[in-house]
């Protein structure tokens, strides 16, 4: 059997389940586990990343315009024959999405039926599309039995949910031995110039963790809603006691060089969190912000920052907290470049990829929304 996933986190579940040697290709976006990074590359992203606010802008640009953000290389996925093709609908900012799988597909179908006289044979041709919309980390293990099944691995698949499971019960059980004291408040940020606090299934990891998230709470325990646009008041009037930085589709490194419009700002000295030393920065390429097994990874990450027993953080987690000061050069730069910042007052909800993708609310690289954005383009 060969498959082709379109979406990091739907490569992280094929591996999981024991498809690794199934996968012919991937996203440009795959990038984990090392052994897929020889698969061809099927896709690519209209817009080059430059900073946090050209990127939302360009994105918002693009949707408004009614294109789509990314290319899919049709020629080249249709010479992989793939049995399998594991793609997504939850969010047309973040990758690829279901629509334009299925346009791809349709015209595989329409090219074996002309080179054959027998209908049988152009359905035989077809692969079968998986696509994948969890909104919390239940569903992301049920995705994992779903790609099992669909790769005839049942077995593999429940096992290794099965392991998963089993450490989520241990982070929970640790969590209900702990002393009753008063949920810490966390603002987590998975994008910034806008602010955009995490949601979906990332709420939820920290409501399990112990944690409360009130700039975008998880409903009956589960996942929350869709991220989307917040002012800066909204965090100053919130002042929580953690805040934990992921931008969606960011290293560590590249976060860094994106944090100085925001802590360069008034406001951000004076919160509670930055003043106690409690901001953490996370890879936001790689956790949080893709659906897939390392959700559990972040799981225990937050039990173990939020309990400060660090050792519980899994080996190897990419993160580390920010130190007040540490770019103050930088901090100082932005400001001589953009003077009047530090005392600037929002005049208006900011115009972001959400509003342009038909009000579906999500941050503009990541996993995160439901939007209603075009599909994009077909690259013969």
């Amino acid at each position: 059997m060969k498959v082709v996933s379109l979406l990091p986190s739907a490569t992280e579940l094929v591996c999981l389940v024991g498809g690794t040697d199934m996968l012919v290709g991937r996203s440009h976006e795959c990038d984990y586990p090392a052994a897929i990074k020889d698969r061809p590359i099927l896709t690519a992203a209209k817009n080059k990343f430059e900073s946090c606010q050209q990127m939302n802008d360009a994105v918002t640009a693009t949707l408004t315009t009614g294109d789509g953000l990314y290319y899919i290389f049709a020629d080249v996925l249709k010479s992989l024959a793939p049995d399998v093709i594991v793609t997504q609908s939850l969010c047309s900012v973040c990758s690829v999405d279901l629509r334009l799988v299925e346009q791809v597909v349709q015209e595989m179908q329409f090219s074996s039926s002309s080179s054959s006289s027998s209908n049988a044979t152009a359905a035989a041709a077809a692969p079968r599309i998986i696509s994948l919309n969890p909104f919390n980390i239940e569903d992301v293990l049920q995705d994992a039995l779903v790609v099992g099944e669909a790769l005839g691995l049942q077995a593999q698949a429940a096992a290794a949910v099965a392991a998963l499971r089993g450490r989520v019960e241990a982070a929970l059980s640790f969590v209900a031995r702990q002393p009753a004291v008063a949920a810490p408040v966390v603002a987590f940020l998975e994008w910034f110039e806008p602010l955009f606090p995490g949601g979906h299934w990332t709420p939820q990891l920290i409501h399990m963790a112990g944690g409360q998230h009130p700039l975008n709470p998880p409903r009956d325990g589960k996942g929350a809603g869709p991220s989307r646009p917040v002012w800066n008041d909204d965090l100053v009037a919130l002042d929580p006691d953690w805040i934990i930085i992921c931008p969606c589709g960011l290293d560590i490194e590249e976060t860094v060089k994106e944090l100085p419009p925001v802590t360069a700002s008034g406001w951000w000295p004076q919160l509670k969190a930055v003043q106690a030393g409690r901001v953490a920065l996370v890879d936001g390429n790689q956790m949080f912000n893709r659906p897939g097994p390392r959700l559990v990874d972040c799981l225990e990450f937050l039990v173990g920052l939020l309990h400060q027993q660090h050792h519980l953080i899994p080996s190897g987690f990419p993160w580390r907290f920010y130190k007040q000061g540490e770019l103050a050069a930088a901090e100082e730069k932005w400001l001589q470049e953009h003077p009047g910042w530090k005392t600037r007052v929002q005049e208006g909800p900011p115009k972001t990829a959400a509003a342009a993708a038909a009000g579906g609310g999500c941050c503009v690289t990541g996993s995160c929304g439901a939007a209603a954005a075009p599909a994009g383009e077909v690259q013969q």
